[in-house]
């Protein structure tokens, strides 16, 4: 067999699953937001971004994303320099940071509810140091901030895991020569983290930065979860159209708005984080 052909041949079960898996579906789902019995049309758009649930549920969905992914970038480069730094019990410490991975988003928002419910945690801790003298329901449609406060607490701690995984990874593919090298001319910790760590983890960071965003925006089980009806996000909508509504068309186009909404934030920070030609430390 001819060695120039074998690439072609090794990516071929990746190229026709996602085909399969991933081009075939969303053509159809094209198709569904952009046709109706009457050919093509922009109807289902017009109905989803009239309808006065919508600009609420993006919203609180860009809200979502801008509250929770900068805290989540702070932390998992936090905790991805320290778990770097460790010499013992480092496969430990990564282990449980890691735990979050292993729950199920559904589950996730469920355990978050039960602290922040009438007889949960949160109310039975405040009680009994005297903070309040009888449980207080916190989710509710009077207090739509601590209903936000609450899903993106969830959120954090369900998905930075994410991002720290992709950042311990990155870091362990930075030469120590380098730290060696800062360390011997007397840069301090603080120095090494932004002139070495940083600019050599920016394929690591865009890596991360661009799945977490795309989940953010796909957010739905911690939400439905936590808040329900009291916190609608575009998800929740296209959920609602398909399930509930029975209007797929409507449900394929919040579908579309969310992936070009998407694949304009992934541009963004591939532009923002991209590294320039002949950059030095």
């Amino acid at each position: 067999m001819d060695a120039r052909y074998l690439p072609y041949i090794l990516i071929l079960p990746v190229t026709l699953f996602l085909c399969f898996f991933f081009l075939y579906p969303f053509v159809l789902v094209a198709q569904q937001a952009f046709t109706t019995g009457s050919g093509f049309t922009m109807d289902n758009f017009r109905e989803v971004t009239s309808h006065w649930k919508f600009p609420i549920s993006l919203k609180n969905t860009l809200y979502l994303a801008a509250a929770v992914v900068p805290v989540q970038v702070v932390l998992a480069l936090l905790m991805a320099t320290l778990v770097s730094k460790m010499e013992k019990g480092r496969d430990l410490v990564l282990y449980i940071w890691t735990i979050p991975l292993g729950i199920s988003d559904l589950a996730a928002g469920i355990i978050w509810l039960a602290i922040f419910e009438q007889s949960g945690f949160l109310n039975s801790m405040m009680q009994g140091i005297g903070l309040i003298d009888r449980p207080t329901n916190f989710l509710t449609f009077n207090s739509p901030l601590m209903v936000f406060v609450a899903i993106a607490l969830a959120e954090i701690w369900r998905a930075t895991a994410i991002m720290l995984v992709i950042l311990v990874a990155g870091i362990g593919l930075i030469p120590k020569e380098y730290y060696e090298a800062a360390e011997v001319f007397g840069a301090s910790p603080w120095k090494r983290f932004l002139k070495i760590t940083l600019p050599l983890l920016r394929p690591s960071l865009s890596t991360a930065l661009v799945i977490r965003v795309i989940l953010a925006f796909e957010v739905f089980a911690v939400v439905q979860a936590i808040g329900g009806t009291l916190f609608p996000v575009l998800m929740s909508e296209t959920f609602n159209y398909q399930f509930e509504l029975l209007n797929g068309g409507a449900a394929a186009a919040i579908a579309l708005i969310i992936l070009v909404i998407s694949i304009g934030f992934t541009v963004l920070i591939l532009r923002l984080l991209r590294v320039p030609k002949g950059a030095t430390i």
